[in-house]
C-alpha cells in the first residue's frame, strides 16, 4: 500500500483537515505555506502509527521472550557432580 493511498483515509479519521490551501499574497509574490503545514501534519500522523507500532511489536516480543526464558535448562549429572566438588574444596580451604 502505498503512502499516498493511505493519507486520505487519515484525512478523512481527522475530520478533513485540509491546509493546502492556505497562502499569503505579499504584492505580487504569493506565499503557499499550507503545503508546509500539510506536510508536517501528515508527518506527524504517519510518525504516530509507526511509533505505536514500534512501541506494539516491543511489547509483544518482550513478553513472548519472558515465557521462554523462564525455563531453565536442566544441567548434566557431570557437570552437577563437578559444581558439588568444586563447593566443598572451597568449603574445606576456608576452615583452614
Amino acid at each position: 500500500m502505498n503512502l499516498k493511498n493511505l493519507l486520505p483515509i487519515i484525512g478523512i479519521l481527522i475530520g478533513g483537515l485540509d491546509f493546502t490551501g492556505l497562502k499569503v499574497q505579499v504584492g505580487t509574490a504569493t506565499i503557499t505555506y499550507g503545503n508546509f503545514i500539510q506536510n508536517v501534519v501528515d508527518f506527524l500522523i504517519v510518525a504516530a502509527c509507526i511509533f505505536s507500532m514500534l512501541k506494539f511489536l516491543a511489547h509483544f516480543k518482550k513478553t513472548t521472550n519472558g515465557q521462554l526464558d523462564q525455563e531453565e535448562p536442566k544441567k548434566d549429572d557431570t557437570v552437577v557432580l563437578l559444581e558439588e566438588i568444586r563447593d566443598l574444596l572451597k568449603a574445606s580451604r576456608v576452615d583452614k
